[in-house]
């Protein structure tokens, strides 16, 4: 990936990047050529050098009966948005300026290994449920399901472990702008009611907040 020096960020927001509930694109180069899958994930930091993502697949997939040639990629993306130049305060001193797309994403790099194991498919199933509907008033549980049904879900998914062996993030925030312009951004974002995208700029503007 191009990352010239203002887009490139630290560990601590890639950490930030995997630990939020989020999905991203499993892509395997295979004897049967270049496969892909968009995957619902768990980050685990505790499992290798950089730790390892976890997924699980359709039985039915291919992909994770393929051997992988060489390593996996997951592509992995937090907000993006288009960026118009009439948000600039430059646009009025000197018109030198054209549109952009602003965005955040990491390739998170490594070898896969597959779980055909019901149970260690239902602990991840159990964690990945609990990641996303513990932000719920009422959060639904596994245990909500007969046993039976899911005993059958489970039987029809295996799981996916990309051990990472190197991370390569991009976060393209108008670092590169003058502070005016990175304002106008922040305020354009904000009034069209992209929340998350106003904010990651504010977040990862030079100097901080």
């Amino acid at each position: 990936m191009y990352v010239p020096a203002h887009f490139a960020a630290d560990d601590a927001a890639v950490h930030d990047l995997l630990t939020q509930p989020s999905a991203a694109d499993l892509v395997t180069v295979t004897p049967a050529g270049m496969l892909a899958s968009l995957l619902p994930f768990i980050y685990d930091p505790t499992i290798g050098q950089h730790g390892a993502l976890l997924a699980h697949l359709a039985r039915p997939n291919e992909q994770w009966r393929q051997p992988v040639i060489g390593e996996a990629l997951a592509i992995v993306r937090g907000p993006d948005a288009y960026v118009s130049p009439s948000w600039y305060a430059s646009k009025t001193e000197h018109g030198r300026v054209v549109p952009t797309w602003n965005y955040i994403t990491a390739h998170v790099y490594g070898s896969v290994t597959v779980h055909d194991d019901p149970v260690w498919v239902e602990q991840l199933v159990r964690r990945l449920t609990d990641l996303h509907e513990g932000r719920r008033a009422a959060p639904w549980s596994v245990d909500d399901a007969p046993g039976k049904f899911i005993a059958g879900q489970l039987r029809a998914i295996v799981g996916i472990e990309l051990t990472i062996s190197r991370v390569e993030a991009k976060f393209k925030l108008s670092q590169n702008r003058p502070e005016a312009d990175i304002t106008g951004v922040v305020n354009g974002l904000e009034a069209r009611g992209d929340t998350a995208s106003a904010t990651a700029v504010a977040t990862h503007r030079p100097g901080g907040n």
